[in-house]
């Protein structure tokens, strides 16, 4: 199959995932349902890509799916294990509010499909890694590190925040132990560290263009939908945050800094 056909191919399988969840999300009345298969999403894509290289067990398509399932499955599960049994999340009940009758078809295009293609976009990464299914090189191994250590940072933090809020004694306070020592945000961190990963993958297959993946995806979290968003709530919550914030990195993991 051609590179363009299968890039197209890929986005109209996006497409059609977008559009049954949005349908699911009319039934339920909760567009929040899109956080859940965020993550799920790639690993379907990633798929569709894996079988176009004729399913191999071993070299760099192999890795890369590897990967993206890993990755994919345990944050869309643990999301869906957080969110079980929750109303839609705050940020989508705001639009609900705005948009009032119309919610329902505004929804698809504010949400849903705005999201689709963001992900055809940010997945072009796992699509040259699998175009060029080559004896691997260094970049695929260092791209594996930083995709292990993102992994760590993400899966661990949020097994750590699980914890913590799950013992009442903890209302009110801040996790500032852990991952969580080193950044106020370490599923975030990881998560943009995970795409870098991916990138330098695809860069050994000659995927040099999709640099622009990684960026977005980081830009995402850094100032849309993760880190800047959710540093105003906890200002506004918990007042022990803004002594967390002058010891504690934003994103990157460093040593806590000591107090003057």
């Amino acid at each position: 199959m051609e590179m363009v056909t299968m890039i197209t191919m890929g986005g109209l399988i996006i497409l059609l995932y977008m559009v049954l969840l949005w349908l699911v999300s009319l039934l339920l009345k909760n567009s929040s349902i899109i956080d859940i298969f965020w993550g799920l999403g790639f690993v379907i894509v990633s798929w569709f890509y894996y079988s176009q290289s004729g399913f191999p067990l071993r070299g760099r398509s192999f890795l890369i799916n590897l990967l993206v399932t890993i990755w994919g499955l345990r944050l869309s599960i643990y999301i869906l294990w957080r969110n079980w049994g929750k109303p839609e999340d705050f940020r989508y009940q705001k639009w609900r509010n705005e948009a009032g009758k119309s919610w329902w078809w505004k929804s698809f295009f504010k949400v849903f499909l705005l999201q689709g293609l963001l992900m055809w976009f940010i997945s072009m990464p796992l699509f040259a890694a699998h175009l060029q299914n080559t004896t691997m090189n260094w970049l695929d191994m260092v791209g594996t590190l930083i995709w292990g250590i993102g992994f760590l940072f993400e899966s661990v933090g949020d097994l750590q925040l699980a914890r913590f809020k799950a013992d009442p004694a903890n209302r009110g306070k801040v996790l500032d132990y852990g991952v969580w020592k080193y950044t106020r945000h370490p599923n975030y961190f990881g998560d943009a560290a995970q795409w870098w990963g991916y990138f330098l993958i695809a860069l050994a297959a000659g995927g040099w263009w999709t640099i622009f993946s990684p960026v977005i995806m980081t830009y995402l979290l850094l100032k849309i939908s993760g880190v800047k968003l959710l540093e105003v709530t906890l200002q506004d919550t918990k007042p022990a945050y803004r002594e967390y914030i002058k010891k504690t990195s934003a994103f990157f993991p460093l040593p806590p800094r000591r107090k003057e």
